[in-house]
């Protein structure tokens, strides 16, 4: 086991990971900006180092500081949580050749499943179902109008390096085509620095289900079922849930034994999630392999009792997997809800502050990951999720009833959050009901 490790993050997930370690008996190094200076959660490190001023891309996008961070801190493995540098390939290459573990997949993994139009390709060898369309890259407007008239209208542009909806459009003719095909280039050059694009055939209605898969150095892979991220604005989600509703045995087990195929096929280690989308007849296809921890993890730990960072660091350590497929339950039901300091009723303006008054909810099966308290400034630099919420409960009704019982609890004072938002979605009879689609919430609300 590792005898030290830099959190190459902030906010809830580099708590989530100093907890972790606390508990694994592993020294801890945190990095912060100037504008996290002061956060209590790096009170729990042994050390703490500035990185840079309050800009992500000068202080926690910095390599070089980071890395420099992790010598002066005497580190043996850096955990990236999620976001930031997690996901990209050079930095896991750096660290590794500063002879600093880097917890995740190898760089060329990252790579590999990086490139979506790749990733989808490698699916397809690894008879994964893919949504149809192109084979490669398009190169030009008119081959893409050409292939919109051979898998037939609407169609989705996606971008080759995108993520989280950015360099991604939906078109249902031929002039929507060519003014979306300009836009997702050039939101995807801005965002990914490739303006690579790549055309699918638009899948009206879907559900978004993801697996969660644990590969260790040996070979050995596993999943721990599914999480229902269906329910997103924009392509940001806002709730999770698992098992997933109206997911039946068969297509399950198809969808799971599928993401295991395509996990042994990249040589991929450590934690990652294949993402896939449902249509209405209970078709799945890949969309794309997360080579990081998840946001929703605390989802799969509530129904498998299985601690994903520890698990990430023990396999980074060179430690094998401690349990096999037939090991691991899917019990019970849980939920959560993203708390975002946004303004639901200003088209989810961001919504930065302090935060005057704060009371946590509690009691059986309930779970609430933050890292802000009573006094703290909602900082307008990052990202605005401050918390997120988990019930576990023995059926899904009986966790949608304690997810209503805690966000009436919850109070967050200072700023506006979007927890009216998910009362108003967890009253609504079509989520009670499972009988939602990713597009539910611009469809009824579109203010």
């Amino acid at each position: 086991m590792f005898k030290r490790i830099l959190v190459a993050n902030r906010g809830e997930i580099a708590l989530r990971i100093l907890r972790a370690c606390r508990e694994l008996g592993v020294e801890t190094v945190a990095i912060f900006s100037e504008a996290d200076r002061g956060a209590a959660y790096l009170e729990l490190a042994d050390e703490a180092i500035c990185v840079g001023p309050a800009k992500a891309a000068d202080s926690y996008l910095k390599i070089d500081r980071v890395i420099s961070a992790a010598e002066i801190g005497n580190v043996q493995a850096i955990h990236p949580g999620y976001g930031f540098l997690a996901e990209n390939a050079h930095f896991a290459d750096v660290c590794r050749s500063c002879n600093i573990e880097f917890i995740g997949p190898s760089h060329l993994a990252m790579s590999l499943v990086g490139d979506k139009n790749a990733a989808r390709r490698l699916a397809a060898e690894s008879k994964v179902p893919t949504v149809p369309g192109s084979e490669g890259l398009v190169g030009s407007e008119a081959q893409a109008v050409s292939l919109a008239h051979e898998l037939g209208f609407p169609v989705l542009i996606k971008a080759a390096a995108g993520g989280g909806g950015r360099g991604m459009r939906v078109a249902l003719n031929d002039l929507a085509l060519k003014s979306a095909l300009q836009q997702a280039q050039a939101e995807a050059e801005a965002a990914f620095g490739n303006a690579d694009i790549y055309l699918e055939k638009y899948v009206e209605h879907p559900r978004h289900v993801e697996v969660q898969v644990l590969a260790d150095l040996d070979g050995n892979v596993v999943h721990l079922w599914e999480r229902d991220c269906t329910m997103q604005r924009r392509h940001q989600k806002l709730i999770e849930e698992s098992p997933a509703p109206h997911l039946d045995r068969k297509t399950r087990s198809a969808m799971c034994e599928a993401a295991v195929r395509l996990v042994k096929a990249v040589n991929y280690t450590n934690a990652g999630t294949v993402e896939f989308i449902v249509d209405p007849r209970g078709h799945f296809y890949f969309i794309e392999l997360n080579a990081r921890i998840q946001v929703e993890h605390p989802v799969t730990e509530m129904i498998t009792g299985i601690d994903l960072i520890k698990a990430q660091i023990r396999v980074a350590a060179g430690e094998p997997l401690p349990f096999k497929q037939e090991d691991i339950r899917q019990d019970g039901a849980a939920i959560e809800c993203r708390i975002n300091a946004e303004d639901p009723g200003k088209n989810f303006r961001p919504s930065p502050g302090v935060i005057e008054r704060m009371i946590i909810p509690g009691g059986l099966g309930v779970r609430f990951d933050s890292h802000v308290h009573a006094g703290y400034a909602v900082s307008p630099y990052y990202d605005s999720m401050i918390a997120k919420l988990i019930v576990h409960q023995p059926t899904r009704r009986e966790a949608i009833d304690c997810m209503k019982r805690a966000l009436a609890e919850l109070r967050i004072e200072g700023v506006k959050t979007t927890v009216p938002l998910h009362q108003k979605i967890l009253d609504h009879p079509a989520f009670s009901e499972g009988g939602v689609d990713t597009t539910f919430i611009e469809r009824t609300w579109p203010s």
